[in-house]
């Protein structure tokens, strides 16, 4: 699968842009706060309905206007499609594929397979199990709809049953109807750990060789799975701890509380790792799953790498440069540094300044 060109209107600082990409390398460089991470963004919005970085839809509508379009082309299969987005304030957005709508998000998902890495993703394993659980969402709603069915049902069925717990305070008669919300709650939940689960031994297996490369043999890297609860304990737990969910007014044991562990021998690198320590285990994590996702989708997925070259020493830029051979990888830096000039092929270069985008010749 290859990304072919992008179209934007009103889309962050950008009033209009269109522009075609290689098959190889793109390079997007530029000062900071000049729109090249928003160009990633927009295609991660076009291939899953969603930022990698997490913002909402009314913050990517360009300030002033009322509604913003993503239009791509990509080719799969060799088969040529297009992609439509419409963000639109305070309403819901819009969807098509090849001019027909698109009802549900998961329509959409597998037509192009992006990973994104970016310093935020270096910092993964420092950082709150959130970032951990959005990292492995992000990823697994690409590969599984039904996770992303059930991901999305489960948030809804956790925000209901939280505003239930907060109206019981004042009407107790309301009591009786929390054991339906827990029994949606439970079959949903479980679907998801029992995926999460699969999903983390597979990325195991692959993770393993990667390390061991990145620190010369030095080190061995584990990932475990450590889910706030069981499929066979949920509803015990909900029950259990209902009165003090009652005072706290909010759910205590389920999947959005689950995380990831990062392991070498016994030492969890979240708690004990160095920074160096735990920047290599977050690139093992990443290169790994360059490896899943191939191995899964038998296809080639498409690379953004947000200014992560220059968070990265000498040795990692090569270990995630190898990786991306064959790849059609978009790359966003600062300026055209000597390493990406000697190191890196590209096939396309593009200066951004101010919300323009100019070509210019390798």
């Amino acid at each position: 699968m290859k990304i072919k060109s992008l179209e934007l209107s009103c889309f962050r600082n950008y009033n209009s842009l269109r522009m075609e990409f290689s098959d190889g390398v793109n390079i997007l460089y530029g000062d900071n706060a000049q729109g090249k991470t928003n160009i990633l963004e927009a295609i991660c919005v076009g291939a899953t309905t969603k930022s990698q970085k997490g913002s909402k839809e009314k913050e990517m509508i360009q300030l002033g206007q009322e509604e913003s379009h993503i239009r791509m082309y990509v080719n799969k299969n060799d088969i040529d499609h297009k992609i439509d987005m419409h963000l639109r304030k305070g309403k819901a957005k819009i969807a098509a594929m090849d001019g027909v709508s698109i009802r549900k998000s998961t329509e959409l998902y597998g037509m192009v397979h992006v990973i994104s890495f970016s310093p935020e993703d270096l910092s993964v394993i420092k950082d709150g199990p959130a970032q951990r659980r959005r990292m492995i969402d992000m990823e697994l709603c690409q590969l599984d709809k039904i996770y992303m069915h059930e991901l999305s049902k489960y948030n809804k069925l956790i925000d209901q049953r939280n505003s239930l717990l907060k109206q019981i305070s004042g009407n107790n008669s309301l009591m009786d109807t929390l054991f339906v919300w827990d029994e949606q709650l439970v079959a949903c939940g479980s679907v998801i750990i029992n995926s999460r689960k699969k999903f983390i031994d597979n990325l195991n297996e692959l993770v393993k060789p990667v390390h061991e490369r990145l620190s010369g043999g030095k080190e061995s890297l584990s990932l475990y799975y450590e889910p706030n609860t069981s499929p066979e304990a949920f509803m015990r737990e909900l029950k259990s701890d209902r009165e003090k969910e009652l005072i706290l007014k909010t759910t205590l044991h389920g999947p959005h509380r689950d995380d990831l562990g990062f392991y070498l021998e016994e030492n969890d690198v979240r708690k004990f790792g160095s920074q160096g320590q735990q920047r290599t285990c977050a690139l093992s994590l990443k290169l790994a799953e360059i490896d899943m996702v191939k191995e899964i989708i038998k296809d080639e997925p498409v690379l953004l790498l947000d200014d992560v070259l220059s968070e990265l020493d000498r040795n990692r830029q090569n270990q995630l440069l190898d990786s991306i051979n064959g790849i059609q990888t978009i790359i966003t830096c600062t300026g055209l540094e000597e390493f990406v000039k000697e190191r890196l092929h590209s096939d396309k270069i593009y200066h951004v300044v101010d919300g323009t985008v100019q070509a210019e010749e390798n």
